[in-house]
């Protein structure tokens, strides 16, 4: 077994020179180490750099030695006593903690108003906080055989990474860190034993909780670096990137991590290749590793379901020409007059008027249809199911399997703890913990309720001002379109009519509300998620993410339901149409096209769903670019000597605390897009797929090139979104059921196709529309004097026809519903069912078939088990063998010393041991 060896001697002289170093206070009145004039003997000439050949782009201390773990940069303002005063005491608790700190005067800086404090944990830090944050690490090479490669492995081979690339680390058997058995680990060198993104972690939970108040005047809600850079005291506090992404670093003991990321990963022409996912979590914390890991497998399996949505669409354009109902509507269609769709301004129209748009529905509303809504219902349940999988062994392979227990009980949020001020005993731990009593967080809850109640509320309002414009301004289009002004365009002309204009316009002016209340409700969903106070970091994601999905999933689809479910299903006829707000308002209940309302929630899911990403993609490449062009210029520009890293880091933009919260909402947003909807827009899931292997790219791009580093942090899985993704999977069987039994005319078509005698669709659309008498059309509701057209004659045309099925005027059950209205009926509520039940079925037999675990990661993760206890218990008795054979020796030279013989010596010695070594008895005891 290794044992501790390499720089050990190192680290003892640099806490030594630390030690006896001079700590001032400057001008400012911080606390700073002085500059080191002499470097330690040998150490860096045996790294390959130089003392004279330091540079300001480096991530280590003047020294050379002292890696950076960590930068606080703060500026001078009004207000400098005060803040300075902070500062003081806030470094000088972290040099009581162990950190050591290193500052940067303001005229070293390139804007020369910025200082810079650089932080560095030793040793001694780095092993406490790993003991107390149990974080594992490596102690014995994996012995496992890994699984062999598949079989035509070399089809893959264009799409693969190097090795050294896609496995950065070598195997190793991990153990949760305990700094007073450090000989058990493989403990080669410690300045690299614990990798800079655990280093960076194990710093942040330091500033997270180190207070800055004196000890004399203890203030409880004095304390972190959050609170400290929310008042002004720093400006930021960040880890720092290990190179320039375009170049290696200059010393050849750094990692040089980030060039790697660049040079394979972030870049758009590597869109083809797979993601470097180990090197992705060994850089950046397992967190955002899970989150890559997640959208690099939503994107493979969206291209069997793009596959699938293309065959559908090709369908459609090859059976266009059978498409029997649009050529009746465009060949008698002209003698086919239509009640008016509006009051007053509405005049009467010919059928054949929707020509092109019944041809444009059928791309989308034919038999491939049914078929592809069933096999997106399964779809959804085998990306859930080998997800579940693909994460398991990511668990596995990242040492995540026992993290979530660590993970509730070590993560207790600052906020939590500074605001709670009654404390209880642990019934598990037995120690005392801050919580917040139920009178307490009762009225905080109701007042978050009913905020997020409020807010729902009001994009329902939206939602319901934008019907209320498309019922005012049909009419308008309608007449317009009556003048025959769009003849002047010749080339798109033909293709308007009242209802594509009208859906375009109202699905536009919906998506600008949808940005609008998004930007709003981003503040008001975070302010209430903090007054809420949840106890752990996991706890306040979940309750964020909870409401941030709530108002979306409002926001967002609300338009795209009523076009399904509520537009052309309570309209009336024409003695009794229905009014959106009564009579009073004039504002008739849309209709749909005798086509049907398919290719309307077409329209509105494309301009929507396109808009959303276009707009999400432009903020995302855009904003962060323009904010860093002026320090990516200068990066480039500026030579290694004069513009430092700090610096260089400094320019670029923030991570944030809810960085990877919007990109998984995101994902997930488009996610109810290609399931909810998909039985109206087959290619649907073809736009996701192009839309997220350019995601992918520019996610990366963003994190390499444009983003600070972030703190790293541990993640099992992608969290409350598994849950969410559940749910809308359960949610788009029913609402594609609805689709095609509803909104579109699948199966009337059906049942007059079986229900004719010759089997035939000649005369469907006759059949499909019922017969009014234009004479007993109420007087309010008849178009005004002079909004006829130039083809209608009243002595002509005495009668028109509307979307029903009903009986026509002179029969005994006058405009009442026929017996074919009910057998429709009775049809779409029996497919409902059956689609329900077969597609559920089909994912629950999925589901039981498929394990969450792979097997073989199953058998793995039990025999790392049981090889760690047999590791664990044969080191334990080692030294306990080392330890009894010292007391031995040292009792018989005892015995030998005082004239007693070997007898005495051992007796003496087992009245000795248990007095004087504790922990050994404990740990006999328990062998």
């Amino acid at each position: 077994m290794n044992r501790i060896t390499g720089k050990a001697k190192d680290a003892t002289l640099i806490e030594m020179s630390q030690r006896d170093s001079h700590i001032g206070e400057d001008n400012n009145g911080l606390f700073s180490t002085s500059d080191r004039d002499t470097q330690l003997p040998g150490h860096l000439e045996s790294e390959g750099t130089l003392a004279g050949e330091l540079t300001k782009d480096s991530v280590y201390f003047r020294d050379g030695v002292r890696r950076i773990d960590f930068v606080l940069s703060y500026v001078d303002d009004k207000d400098v006593d005060r803040k300075q005063e902070r500062r003081r005491e806030f470094e000088a608790n972290l040099e009581k903690v162990g950190l050591e700190l290193e500052r940067e005067d303001k005229s070293e800086s390139d804007d020369r108003k910025t200082y810079f404090v650089k932080i560095h944990a030793p040793w001694e830090v780095l092993s406490k906080y790993a003991d107390i944050l149990k974080i594992k690490v490596p102690f014995k090479v994996s012995d496992i055989p890994k699984a062999g490669e598949a079989p035509l492995h070399w089809l893959t081979r264009p799409f693969r990474l190097p090795e050294h690339i896609m496995q950065p680390e070598q195997d190793h058997f991990t153990s949760p860190f305990d700094k007073n058995k450090t000989a058990f680990f493989l403990i080669q060198d410690k300045d690299t034993f614990f990798p800079a993104s655990t280093r960076n972690r194990i710093v942040y939970y330091i500033l997270t909780r180190c207070e800055y108040y004196k000890e004399d005047r203890p203030e409880k809600d004095k304390r972190g670096i959050k609170r400290l850079i929310s008042n002004g005291t720093y400006t930021s506090a960040f880890p720092l990137h290990d190179c320039r992404y375009w170049k290696k670093a200059r010393e050849s003991h750094c990692e040089s991590e980030r060039y790697h990321l660049y040079r394979h990963w972030a870049r758009f022409f590597s869109f083809y290749k797979e993601q470097p996912l180990n090197l992705i979590r060994k850089y950046y914390g397992e967190k955002i590793g899970i989150y890559f890991a997640w959208l690099g497998f939503y994107t493979e399996m969206l291209f069997f379901a793009a596959v699938m949505g293309v065959i559908c669409f090709v369908y459609g354009l090859l059976s266009y020409e059978d498409n029997v109902t649009s050529k009746e509507i465009c060949e008698k269609g002209g003698d086919i007059v239509m009640c008016p769709l509006c009051d007053k301004k509405c005049s009467f129209w010919k059928l054949n008027s929707t020509c092109l748009s019944s041809w444009q529905s059928h791309l989308f509303d034919n038999e491939g249809t049914v078929f592809f809504a069933i096999f997106m219902g399964i779809w959804v349940t085998l990306f859930l199911e080998f997800w579940k999988r693909r994460q398991a062994r990511l668990e596995y392979e990242w040492d995540l399997v026992d993290f979530e227990e660590e993970q509730q009980q070590l993560q207790i949020r600052p906020e939590f703890e500074v605001m709670c001020t009654h404390y209880r005993t642990n019934r598990i731990t037995q120690e005392k913990e801050p919580y917040m009593p139920v009178a307490t967080k009762l009225p905080r809850f109701c007042l978050s309720g009913a905020t997020v109640l409020f807010w729902m509320c009001l994009i329902i309002a939206c939602i319901m001002g934008v019907i209320a414009y498309r019922l005012a301004v049909y009419a308008a289009f309608a007449k317009i379109m009556k003048n025959s002004e769009t003849s002047k365009i010749q080339l798109v002309g033909s293709l308007i009519t009242p209802q594509l204009a009208t859906s375009v316009t109202a699905s536009c002016i919906n998506f600008l509300i949808i940005l609008i209340l998004n930007f709003l409700y981003e503040h008001v969903a975070i302010w209430i998620t903090d007054m809420e106070i949840p106890k752990t970091h996991l706890e306040y994601e979940n309750k964020l993410t909870m409401k941030m999905f709530m108002f979306q999933f409002v926001n967002y689809y609300s338009s795209c339901f009523y076009v399904a479910f509520f537009k052309g299903k309570f309209v009336g006829y024409p003695r009794d149409y229905n009014y959106m707000f009564g009579k009073w308002s004039g504002l008739r209940n849309e209709e749909c096209d005798p086509g049907g309302c398919l290719i309307e929630l077409t329209t509105q899911l494309v301009i929507v769903m396109a808009g959303k990403q276009v707009v999400g993609n432009i903020q995302e490449a855009l904003l962060p670019l323009m904010r860093n062009w002026w320090g990516r210029r200068k990066a480039r520009n500026h030579p290694e000597k004069v513009y430092s890293r700090w610096e260089q880091d400094h320019n670029l933009v923030s991570f944030g605390q809810f960085g990877l919260f919007y990109e998984y909402l995101e994902m997930v947003i488009q996610f109810g897009f290609i399931t909810l909807f998909v039985a109206s827009f087959p290619l649907a899931p073809l736009l996701a797929l192009v839309n997220n292997i350019l995601e992918v790219r520019v996610d990366a791009w963003k994190f390499t090139t444009q983003f600070r580093r972030p703190v790293a942090a541990k993640a099992r899985n992608i969290g409350v979104w598994h849950e969410i993704l559940n749910v809308v999977a359960i949610i788009s069987v029913v609402t594609n059921a609805f689709i095609m039994a509803f909104t579109s005319d699948m199966i009337p078509r059906l049942v007059y196709l079986y229900s004719d005698n010759n089997h035939s669709m000649h005369g469907y659309i006759n059949n499909s529309l019922s017969v009014y008498n234009i004479s007993q059309i109420p007087f309010d509701n008849m178009p005004d004097k002079g909004e006829d057209p130039a083809w209608y004659n009243s002595s002509v045309h005495t009668t028109c026809r509307y979307r029903d099925h009903r009986y026509p005027p002179g029969h005994e059950r006058e405009y009442s519903h026929t017996m074919q209205f009910w057998h429709i009926l009775a049809a779409k509520l029996a497919f409902i069912i059956i689609m329900e039940h077969v597609v559920f079925v089909v994912k629950f037999f999925v589901a039981w078939v498929i394990p969450d675990v792979p097997t073989d990661v199953h058998a793995r993760i039990k025999r790392e088990r049981y090889l760690i206890q047999e590791y664990l218990h044969d080191f334990d008795m080692n030294q306990i063998k080392l330890q009894l054979s010292q007391s031995t020796t040292f009792a018989t030279d005892t015995g030998n010393g005082n004239g007693n013989g070997n007898g005495n010596g051992n007796t003496e010695n087992a009245s000795l041991l248990p007095h004087d070594t504790p922990e050994k008895q404990d740990v006999l005891s328990d062998c």
